[in-house]
């Protein structure tokens, strides 16, 4: 067993979902944990899939839980997200959504939308519908700014670490090229290890007590240097999932 607390850092892109899923568990079971991400921005789900909410990892979680906040509102002023769909078969819901589009734009999108998803299940289209209280956005924030203040980019971080995990490939390759573009001072090895997650709530909940449970296994080792890749062989057998795993220097 190391003979002080295992010091892990867990990165994704944003450091919204699924690293601080991973930190709010990781916490609660002791750990010295913090929590990062690598993009340039922070982006959240916003109103179509390729109209993202962007934000400057200076923002707060409470800033922007406040700004999607003010923006259901204004997208939902009644409070829900749909006032009354039409019903009947397709061809009826078309028409009374298209005969009320020149009166009520925004109620006969939602009606369309609905239509769209039951005949195509479109993905994503119950999300948009939804909003951001429904989706589970605002409850993410709302459970990040009871952990800390603001998301933090890793790239910006001096702090040394024992274990960093990341939760895509894509990012363990922008933490290993950060990692090994600094000058060696200490020498002191740091492991980084990567397990995909997909960016969802569900997932992110999954991953975060794979992760969990992988930090406890390495915590509780004898030799972490010579017992990590043994122990990584025998989370992929047991989990299914595949481990990227290499050793950086500071």
């Amino acid at each position: 067993m190391p003979s002080s607390p295992l010091r892990v850092a867990v990165v994704c892109s944003s450091n919204q979902n699924r690293s601080m899923e991973a930190h709010n568990i990781l916490s609660k079971r002791g750990f010295s944990v913090r929590s990062f991400g690598t993009g340039t921005h922070v982006k959240l789900p916003g109103p179509a899939p390729d109209k993202p909410n962007v934000y400057d990892f200076k923002t707060t979680y409470d800033q922007m839980y406040n700004d999607l906040l003010r923006k259901d509102k204004e997208l939902y002023p009644s409070g829900l997200p749909f006032k009354n769909p039409p019903c009947g078969p397709p061809w009826k819901v078309l028409r009374v959504a298209r005969a009320q589009e020149a009166c009520h734009p925004v109620q006969c999108t939602h009606w369309l939308l609905c239509l769209c998803e039951s005949l195509v299940s479109i993905p994503g289209a119950r999300r948009i519908v939804h909003g951001y209280t429904q989706n589970g956005i605002l409850h993410m924030l709302d459970r990040n700014k009871r952990i800390k203040p603001r998301p933090e980019r890793f790239q910006n971080c001096k702090d040394l670490f024992d274990l960093i995990l990341t939760c895509e490939e894509r990012v363990y390759d922008q933490v290993v090229e950060d990692l090994n573009s600094r000058e060696q001072e200490t020498c002191q090895p740091v492991h980084v290890v990567n397990v995909d997650i997909q960016d969802n709530h569900e997932e992110a909940t999954l991953g975060a007590f794979l992760i969990c449970e992988l930090c406890q296994c390495i915590q509780h080792t004898e030799d972490m240097e010579n017992e990590i890749d043994e122990l990584l062989q025998e989370f992929e057998e047991k989990s299914g999932r595949t481990f990227l795993h290499t050793v950086c220097f500071y």
